[in-house]
């Protein structure tokens, strides 16, 4: 267990309340460039912290400190006993993103995906109500969370059986779009798993030290689903349902998954899960009639991106 505790908590942005996304090699580097830079035009007054592991090359440093986006080390997170996430390889990774619950030099901390875009100014999530620190994890708000959909759309084999529209979370909100804008269904609806690309965390010592016991249990091979299935278990019911427009997944998009409550000028942050990322699209896919229309949100902002910092003389590729 003590390989997962991190450095001497110190801060690297003068601010008690932070965005951080974690990044561990240069595959969603382009990913991270544009999720800061959304955060920015979206007018946010935090700033983004890049979470590093020692996986992360020279050349991602270099890109980070061009832009002046801050970094910190993080340690590399792994369970005790090791499950076989072949079919997922991502999951390997997500272990990690439960690192900000450890970072006390911080109040309050929203860990985003490299894979998210920022399309309105969300930074209320700093300011809602969550267990203090002292509570040590054992009370009703822990964190917050936007839930998962476990509705599996695409039908991949590998994934629980008990993953159908049936049991989630969103389908409850269907004959009620109007309030599924304002409010998540509540935590322990459908199979109760938060998605992970969005945790509110209020930073405690005591609750992380219960996260790292966990991952030291046999049963995390139990965890289909790495971090989210960690949270989702131990925390069971008691963190607070966003709504999905903070989360907002782009299959709920799609027409027969969510698209019941979707709305467009509502959603304030978009997670581009499963692949290809945006920022892998050939100029072939763009072209292509069946192409996810989400996707165009991400490049009109990558532009903008782009634009500004050639103006400022950086053109590294990324």
């Amino acid at each position: 267990m003590a390989d997962h505790v991190n450095a001497k908590p110190k801060r690297v942005v003068d601010s008690d309340k932070v965005w951080t996304t974690l990044i561990t090699n240069t595959a969603y580097l382009s990913g991270l460039l544009t999720l800061d830079a959304s955060l920015k035009f979206a007018g946010s007054k935090y700033p983004l912290v890049a979470l590093y592991t020692d996986t992360f090359p020279p050349e991602g440093h270099a890109a980070l400190d061009a832009r002046r986006i801050p970094k910190q080390r993080v340690n590399y997170l792994l369970p005790t006993s090791s499950k076989d996430y072949s079919n997922d390889p991502r999951f390997y990774d997500c272990w990690s993103k439960l690192t900000p619950f450890s970072l006390t030099e911080y109040e309050r901390v929203v860990q985003l995906d490299s894979d998210m875009l920022v399309l309105q100014n969300m930074d209320e999530l700093m300011d809602i109500p969550l267990d203090g620190a002292d509570r040590a994890g054992l009370g009703d708000r822990v964190f917050a969370a936007s839930h998962a959909c476990v509705c599996n759309p695409l039908k991949k084999p590998h994934y629980p059986k008990d993953w159908i529209p049936e049991n989630c979370a969103f389908t409850s909100q269907h004959s009620t779009p109007d309030a599924a804008q304002e409010a998540g269904a509540p935590p322990a609806a459908g199979l109760a798993m938060p998605n992970g690309g969005l945790q509110v965390v209020v930073p405690s010592n005591d609750v992380y030290n219960l996260i790292l016991k966990r991952l030291d249990d046999p049963s995390i091979m139990q965890y289909d689903f790495a971090d989210q299935s960690l949270l989702g278990d131990l925390f069971y019911g008691r963190w607070v349902a966003l709504p999905y427009t903070y989360n907002a997944l782009k299959t709920l998009r799609w027409k027969g998954v969510h698209d019941a409550i979707w709305r467009d000028d509502r959603v304030k942050n978009v997670h581009y899960i499963l692949s290809p990322k945006p920022w892998d699209e050939s100029e072939e896919d763009k072209k292509n009639e069946k192409r996810d229309g989400a996707n165009q949100w991400w490049w009109d902002i990558n532009v903008k991106r782009l634009e500004k910092e050639k103006k400022e003389g950086i053109d590294d590729g990324f």
